[in-house]
């Protein structure tokens, strides 16, 4: 069975920066492209960013040149760095794992998902 656990969520002022964190077990984590999705209160679950088997990285526009997607496969693990965050990135932040071939943005291809963490940005 394989199990997402996020962490490093938090509260934190706008233009200030976090580091969530996504362990993973019970799959060869580097056979998995890995991605980051949000949830903001009333609204769908939408696509961050995900990383392929090969380490190459896509952003949605809104983050680009603020957050970084990285992974250590050592580690079992999957980052995201969000750096200069606003309100507008408030949000419960889920990672997500997808066993196909190749990437995609859409929420109904991951295969597996953490619980989510809690990101909130005040202004």
């Amino acid at each position: 069975q394989v199990q997402l656990v996020e962490s490093g969520g938090g509260l934190v002022q706008a233009g200030d920066s976090l580091r969530l964190s996504c362990a993973v077990s019970g799959r060869t984590f580097s056979t998995l492209n890995m991605g980051w999705f949000r949830q903001a209160p009333g609204k769908d679950r939408d696509f961050v960013a995900y990383i392929t088997r090969s380490t190459r990285p896509y952003y949605v526009d809104s983050v680009k040149g603020r957050f970084t997607i990285s992974r250590d496969n050592t580690k079992n693990t999957v980052y995201l760095q969000m750096n200069s965050l606003k309100p507008e990135d408030t949000a419960v932040y889920y990672c997500a794992a997808d066993s196909a071939t190749n990437p995609t943005t859409l929420s109904r291809a991951y295969d597996y998902w953490g619980q989510g963490t809690q990101v909130t940005v005040s202004s």
